[in-house]
């Protein structure tokens, strides 16, 4: 009997807000809210925002002013939409409109006299150049003379033709909410994105751990451009050119798979699988394979899976941008029939499946806890979701690298035949829905719909409905396919099929004859099925199929029977109370993040080690030594 791994809570932060109890989603769809559900969404990103806080039991604005939370929309509402989703990048990243760069100069004299200046002999190069005449001056200063010309680099600015971002909303600062010296952006974020998932699922985390076998607990996670500010690899790679020295944490706190091992050693405690794999834009759905995949073997019964990526710097910004890969200044204004000197709408500067001229990048960190189906239900576990499988395909042989390719057709049509044969095909085609990739390239939206058009075809799908995250919270890279999971969780919980609202209609070259693409959001159905697909550049396909709470809770009722169901119904009444506690908390902006650091180190003097198990310090159970051949018939 194959284990079913279920969704037992997911948390992160992005453009939109947090991920806990759909606070990001709600920010999306925050017009179609009911009043209470736009009140709490409200409250929620104010506090995450640092505009409110909670002193004394009491909300209170940056002057200390008394703050009801029925007043948060009318005081700070204007305040908190500026200030998330896409929007211009802020100065807290860098100036798009004074960018920091360093200009080439050749300097000549201007008659036939030398160059000559004086400076500090510290400040000399090494070795002195040739045609440098250097003359000793008091003080441990010289006087240098040059014959000849020289090229020097000085600071300047240039107006930066891309000016939008899916930034972390204004006035978050993880770096405030625990000790977090030297570490970079995107770490920063990972703490709180562990934080806010594990204390979503209402369960105590030493719980899950002394449920299990310390083996069977895994984290799965990644980044893709690694860790790029300047506490991370990008301060590392242009110390030396800025005149600084390499700090002793921006090599090792730079590498990709650092967000995998800050959650072991800072949050977890975990002695199991650790496992980090990147595939680009598919890179969360990379990882969340794995998982799945040591799930349904049995050698993971907890699993932490994660992305995350804060890489809105200069460089990388150039970087693709100078692969004509993001939506710049020009092409918004020709876009919206804008002059020269017009600022473009910068919040829909990402317009997947519309007319368009290139993604928005973004930063985020997403953070999902799945377990085995036997485990979700003897903890009382509430159950978001279940993930059956994850397809992954490349695109064979290419010319560019970066273009599309075959691969993706491979996963979707795996991902909506397998959901035909678990639900059926009625179940399919109308309970059935996709989070599209949606990059918002004029390459994308024809060749991603072409792909949908194709499976909806053979599999009798008249309506598909289509939704577009990056539209809103921008491309965070490897954590987008995570983006995608959350919003699919929130549809599941609200009803709410979010419209790709920053287009005005769908691009004619969109093959959209079987694809429902609004522009607006709109109530709908029960849906049973989302299938979160990630179309990354250089052949990193992947499809996740993705089941409702309620489809997901029949197939448990079907396997393990009504007396197990009962029990499960009675301790999951603990959890949702546990449940509602944190996100009450959090949205008053208690986060009280978990950071361990040197707290509860393991004493390998204490490990015991026998032939048949090993016991180590701080779990309750023993991790046991197989002593079963699996190449039996070999010898």
């Amino acid at each position: 009997m194959t284990a079913l791994p279920v969704i037992i809570g997911m948390g992160g932060i992005n453009a939109a807000g947090r991920t806990s109890f759909h606070q990001g989603y709600r920010r999306i769809v925050l017009n179609s809210l009911d009043t209470q559900a736009r009140q709490e969404t409200f409250l929620g990103l104010a506090t995450l925002m640092n505009l409110v806080s909670l002193v004394n039991g009491q909300l209170q604005d940056l002057q200390g002013n008394t703050v009801e939370q029925s007043d948060i929309e009318a005081r700070f509402g204007e305040q908190i939409i500026a200030g998330t989703l896409i929007r211009k990048i802020e100065q807290e990243h860098f100036d798009v409109d004074a960018t920091p760069w360093q200009q080439k100069m050749t300097l000549t004299a201007s008659d036939d006299s030398a160059i000559v200046f004086e400076t500090r002999r510290r400040d000399l190069p090494s070795p002195i150049p040739a045609s440098w005449h250097v003359e000793e001056l008091e003080n441990k200063k010289v006087k240098v003379t040059i014959a000849a010309q020289f090229d020097i680099k000085h600071d300047s600015t240039r107006d930066n033709p891309i000016k939008s971002a899916g930034q972390l909303p204004t006035g978050f600062d993880p770096s405030i909410m625990y000790n977090s010296r030297y570490q970079p952006r995107g770490l920063q974020a990972t703490i709180f994105a562990a934080t806010d998932a594990i204390k979503s699922t209402g369960l105590d985390w030493q719980h899950i751990m002394n449920s299990v076998e310390p083996d069977k607990i895994g984290t799965y996670s990644a980044s893709v451009i690694g860790q790029m500010d300047d506490k991370g690899l990008g301060g590392l790679v242009k110390a030396r050119q800025q005149g600084d020295r390499v700090s002793t944490k921006q090599l090792a706190l730079g590498l990709n798979t650092m967000s995998t091992d800050f959650i072991n050693a800072y949050v977890t405690g975990n002695v199991g699988t650790t496992f980090s794999t990147s595939g680009a834009c598919a890179t969360f759905l990379y990882n969340l394979r794995a998982a799945v995949n040591d799930i349904q073997a049995g050698r993971t019964r907890v699993a932490i899976v994660a992305s995350v990526e804060c890489a809105i710097t200069p460089e990388v910004v150039e970087g693709f941008g100078n692969m004509s890969a993001l939506a710049n200044i020009e092409g918004l204004r020709r876009l919206d029939n804008l002059n020269n000197n017009d600022e473009p709408d910068y919040r829909k500067s990402s317009r997947p499946f519309g007319e368009n001229c290139g993604f928005t990048i973004g930063e985020g960190a997403q953070v999902a806890i799945l377990m085995d189906d036997a485990l979700a239900l003897e903890l009382g576990a509430d159950i978001l979701g279940c993930v059956p499988d994850v397809f992954v395909n490349a695109d064979g042989v290419k010319k560019s690298i970066t273009s599309p390719g075959p691969g993706n057709y491979i996963t979707m049509a795996k991902s909506a035949a397998l959901a035909t044969s678990l639900l059926g095909k009625e179940a399919l085609q109308q309970r059935s829905f996709i989070l599209a990739h949606g990059s918002s390239t004029p390459q994308n939206r024809v060749t991603e719909s072409l792909i949908y058009h194709k499976v909806a075809h053979t599999f009798a799908i008249d309506s598909w409905k289509v939704a577009a995250p990056k539209a809103y919270v921008g491309h965070t890279i490897a954590p987008a396919s995570g983006d995608q999971l959350a919003m699919a969780l929130g549809v599941f919980a609200h009803n709410i099929m979010p419209g790709i609202t920053t287009i005005d209609k769908v691009a004619d070259d969109v093959h959209n004859q079987y694809l429902d693409i609004r522009t607006e959001h709109y109530q709908c159905e029960d849906m049973d099925i989302a299938f979160i697909n990630s179309k990354g550049f250089g052949g990193n396909n992947a499809t996740a199929t993705v089941l409702s709470p309620m489809v997901t809770m029949k197939m448990l009722a079907k396997r393990h029977g009504s007396a197990v169901m009962d029990a499960y119904t009675l301790s999951n009444q603990t959890v949702t109370a546990a449940q509602a506690n944190y996100q009450q908390q959090a949205d008053l902006g208690q986060y009280e993040l978990i950071y361990r650091f040197g707290d509860g180190m393991i004493d390998e003097d204490e490990i015991v080690i026998s032939d048949t198990d090993m016991h180590i310090p701080g779990f309750d159970k023993a991790i046991a030594l197989s002593k079963t051949n699996p190449y039996q018939d070999m010898f």
